[in-house]
């Protein structure tokens, strides 16, 4: 009989973890993996085929064309017809075989960046192997000693390949379950891009000033959000290989720093932080349990969260051009004054642009315009989430979101002004467009300015 209530509470105790959605970290996963899965958003993962004893997995390096964000296509140096790479998984202890063909115009090679092999496997054209000439297809081949966060990249003619995307993750998992269990598993690529506004292939002669920033080859507003629920364990894994460091900082959570492209950092000797850097060559695993809402994730860097602007114009800030608008407008009659109070306004214009080049600042929000682009994403933390379910804006209880002062609260704009002056706003653009109210301009969307004497 006792021996029976045993059996019976820990049948319950395993109804319940399953329910919670806490499965124990050696339950098989897809084709009955012991690990939770890594998810690349806006990526996809690599297949493999088990053939005598060893996974064998097939990446072809060509040209491919590879979307940044709704508007803007790029051509690039792809594996598998994408950037980055479709992502490796694997065990350690595991054997196993890459078969890499080579659809490039020129010859290549793949590093395994920093996994532990033969030195004739290391993927360096000239030094650790002859490159692999266009058309052939060469074998890799070698046990992981090792697991942790590691990637793949082109290392011939390293500056043009990696420039035009040839990089991935190569993901390799503890051979012994991890605990606590990790319920959620991201991984996301930082790279940097020079695309020539009105153009579509990139520029890999530039070494410092990119315009456009990206999260696995995407600028918001295309980046994938990163969903989970409200009490799971969630890690991010990050990769670099471009030429910038990128400080990555998430909303609402403080995270354990837990890894390097080293391996794990022992328990005692980890940190907590709010914002990562993740330097060239490296990467960075970050853990942390997830609280509700819907929280910004970016690189801290001003620019990086931007897409494509021009970084030769002049500073206009605070400059009044109220006398020398029209004169200029008299010789370009679409001239826009522009810049004086702030970039805020770019986020509300509907201008046409040159063709296949994204706004500098664009995405809605619940609440109106984000104003964010390149490195910059959403992780939407719920309290129930159904499996695959991309849930929509966050519901924040009532109270709990910022709004206007009440009355009584506000300051008096000015005591000198005894006097109620009426303001006409009118639009930049189209200046036969005049109200008295605020608002935007109903031919160019743009936002209306008070109308100045003169």
């Amino acid at each position: 009989m006792k021996r029976r209530l045993i059996c019976l509470s820990l049948l319950f105790a395993a109804g319940m973890t399953a329910a919670r959605g806490s499965e124990p970290a050696n339950t098989p996963g897809p084709r009955g993996v012991p690990y939770t899965p890594v998810v690349t958003p806006n990526g996809s993962t690599l297949p493999w085929e088990m053939e005598e004893g060893r996974k064998v997995f097939r990446i072809v390096v060509e040209q491919c064309r590879h979307e940044i964000a709704p508007g803007m296509v790029i051509n690039a140096w792809c594996y598998n017809g994408r950037t980055p790479g479709p992502t490796i998984e694997a065990v350690e202890g595991d054997r196993v075989r890459f078969l890499v063909t080579n659809k490039l115009p020129e010859p290549t090679a793949i590093h395994w960046h920093g996994v532990l092999l033969p030195s004739g496997m290391d993927g360096v054209a000239g030094l650790s192997q002859k490159a692999i000439p266009p058309g052939e297809t060469f074998a890799y081949e070698f046990t992981l000693r090792q697991h942790g966060t590691q990637m793949y990249h082109s290392h011939g003619d390293e500056m043009v390949q990696i420039g035009m995307g040839a990089m991935g993750f190569f993901i390799i998992h503890p051979r012994t379950p991890e605990a606590p269990r990790i319920d959620r598993d991201y991984a996301i690529f930082l790279n940097e891009w020079f695309v020539e506004p009105g153009s579509a292939t990139p520029n890999v002669n530039i070494m410092t000033d990119f315009n456009i920033f990206t999260f696995n080859s995407r600028a918001f507003p295309g980046t994938e959000p990163l969903v989970a629920r409200a009490g799971e364990r969630v890690r991010i894994r990050f990769g670099n290989v471009g030429q910038e460091s990128h400080p990555i900082h998430l909303h609402g959570h403080t995270f354990w720093v837990t890894a390097t492209d080293a391996g794990k950092i022992p328990a005692s000797a980890r940190w907590p932080e709010t914002t990562v850097v993740v330097f060239p060559g490296q990467t960075r695993d970050i853990e942390f349990v997830a609280t509700g809402g819907d929280w910004a994730m970016h690189c801290h860097r001003r620019h990086h969260p931007m897409n494509a602007m021009g970084h030769d114009t002049a500073n206009l800030l605070g400059v009044d051009q109220e006398d020398l608008e029209p004169k200029i407008r008299s010789l370009l009659p679409d001239y826009m004054a522009m810049g004086e109070t702030g970039m805020h306004d770019m986020t509300e214009m509907q201008m046409t642009g040159p063709p296949n080049t994204l706004p500098m600042m664009a995405g809605q929000g619940p609440f109106g315009p984000i104003g964010m682009g390149g490195m910059f994403t959403v992780l939407k933390v719920r309290e129930k989430l159904a499996a695959g379910e991309e849930p929509g804006w966050y519901e924040n209880p009532p109270g709990t979101v910022a709004s206007p002062a009440e009355g009584h609260e506000m300051h008096e704009r000015s005591e000198s002004s005894p006097g109620k002056s009426s303001t006409v706003y009118t639009c930049p653009m189209h200046p036969e467009v005049m109200q008295e109210k605020p608002g935007n301009c109903p031919k160019c969307g743009m936002k209306l300015q008070p109308k100045h004497d003169g």
